[in-house]
Order: C-alpha cells, then sequence, then structure tokens
C-alpha cells in the first residue's frame, strides 16, 4: 500500500514536473520558431545590438565583482554571529527582491537625483551617474546583490563552526581559517550564488530604465525595437540574448558543479 502511494506521489511529481518544463521551455523554443536565420546573422552584424550586449555582459560582470566583494564578507558575519535585530537586517537585505524592480529604480532616482543631497554633491564635484554606465550597475546590483548574500550566508552555514575552531587552535589567523577552511568548502555554491547574481543583473530592466535609458542594455534595446517597429525587430536580438546568456549560464553551472553530467 505504500509503494503504491509512493508511485502515485511519483506520478503527480512528474505529471506537475512536466507542466513546469513546457511552461518554461516552449516560449523560448517558440521564440527561435519566429524568426530566421537571417535575421539573426543580421542583428550580430548590427553595431547598437553588439553595443548593447556587450554592456550588458559588462555591467553584469562589475555587478557580480562588486556583490561578490561586498556581500560574501557580510553574509559570513550574518551566518557567524546571532545579534539582536538580525532577523530585521537580513529581512532588510531581501527588500530589492520583493519590491517591484520600477519602484526599486525610482527609490534610487531619489537618490541619485540633484533634489537629494548625495545626488547634489555628485554634480558638485562634477560626476555624471545618471544616463552612464555607473548608473546601470548600481540599478543592477541593488536588485541582484541579496541573491549573492543569501547563497553565501546559507553556504557558510553548512561548515562546521568545529572546523574553524581547530583550524584557530592550531595557529591559524582568523583570515587564513577563513581562506583556507571556510571559504575553500564554501566556494562551489557561493560561485553558483555569484551566477545566479549575474543573471538576475543581465536580465534587469525596470530599475535600469529609470536610470539610465542609455547607454542602451541589452533588454532596453529590445523593449524600444518592440514598441517602435514590432516583433519581427525585437525577437533576432531576444534570440542572440538568449543563445549568449545559456552558453555563457551552463559553463559556468559546469565550473560550479564540477560535472558536465550534472547541467543536463
Amino acid at each position: 500500500m505504500l509503494n503504491k502511494k509512493t508511485e502515485l506521489l511519483f506520478v503527480i511529481s512528474l505529471f506537475t514536473g512536466a507542466i513546469i518544463l513546457l511552461f518554461i521551455t516552449y516560449p523560448i523554443i517558440n521564440t527561435f520558431s519566429l524568426t530566421k536565420p537571417a535575421l539573426i546573422l543580421e542583428a550580430l552584424q548590427d553595431r547598437e545590438v553588439l553595443q548593447s550586449i556587450y554592456i550588458s555582459m559588462g555591467a553584469a560582470a562589475i555587478t557580480t565583482f562588486i556583490s561578490f566583494l561586498l556581500g560574501v564578507p557580510f553574509a559570513y558575519f550574518l551566518a557567524r554571529k546571532d545579534f539582536k535585530g538580525k532577523s530585521l537586517i537580513e529581512s532588510i537585505i531581501d527588500v530589492p527582491i520583493v519590491i517591484p524592480h520600477t519602484v526599486a529604480g525610482i527609490c534610487l532616482l531619489t537618490v541619485l537625483s540633484p533634489r537629494c543631497w548625495f545626488g547634489r554633491m555628485l554634480t558638485n564635484l562634477g560626476i555624471e551617474v545618471l544616463g552612464t554606465i555607473a548608473a546601470i550597475v548600481i540599478a543592477m546590483t541593488f536588485v541582484s546583490m541579496p541573491f549573492l548574500i543569501n547563497t553565501a550566508k546559507e553556504s557558510f552555514k553548512w561548515v562546521s563552526p568545529r572546523l574553524e575552531n581547530v583550524s584557530r587552535t592550531l595557529g591559524a589567523t582568523h583570515a587564513q581559517t577563513f581562506f583556507l577552511i571556510t571559504f575553500s568548502l564554501s566556494w562551489r555554491d557561493i560561485l553558483g550564488g555569484m551566477i545566479l547574481t549575474w543573471a538576475r543583473a543581465i536580465s534587469e530592466f525596470g530599475a535600469v530604465i529609470i536610470l539610465a535609458y542609455h547607454p542602451m542594455i541589452a533588454p532596453t534595446l529590445i523593449y524600444e525595437r518592440f514598441t517602435c517597429y514590432g516583433m519581427i525587430y525585437a525577437v533576432p536580438v531576444t534570440a542572440i540574448l538568449i543563445i549568449i546568456s545559456l552558453i555563457i549560464f551552463i559553463i559556468l553551472r559546469i565550473i560550479a558543479s564540477g560535472r558536465k553530467e550534472e547541467i543536463f
């Protein structure tokens, strides 16, 4: 009787899984069916398309690097220390994930515009942020950094503090213990968090378009071509971005897993 219930549960699981996979893959596959290889090749020769993809990739990479430098140390602190107000801080970190990203863009704009003291200070120093790559990176970092912090925090929790204590008693410094023990055991999960951060950053549109319509990232270019010229001009760029993102994503996942078969 137990086996029958278990088998029924597996059948239900497979059925729901098939729906999920179809829901995810069919729109992507259908996108390629709506365009022709010639149009994709033509888009690849378009300087505006290449520039927007280059900006998207570069800004997402910078975002991931910044998130790593700032997020990993803080994630380690949150994983190892219990203190009053910790739950509140962890909730604040998750706020950018919860709020609509156009709202996130407006919130950032209120700080970076000359109406705020910080924006006025930047203007007085001759530093232009709005409408620059810096604004794109700020928007991407705001909405994607929580993914890296949360992933790194959970990976550090899986490393037993006893290992760190043994390392310290053997004469290693706190920094040596962190890099040789804690980070060494957690780096694959952290790399997975970096992949999520990069993927979230490159797909960001709502917050970016508020701070910097130009220079155009790929999602902004796709939106502009769709609204101005229709689907026939938007789909080839969409297909190119999907291909590039999937290639990079799969390569990084192979590195993170250490075994190619875990990706497929």
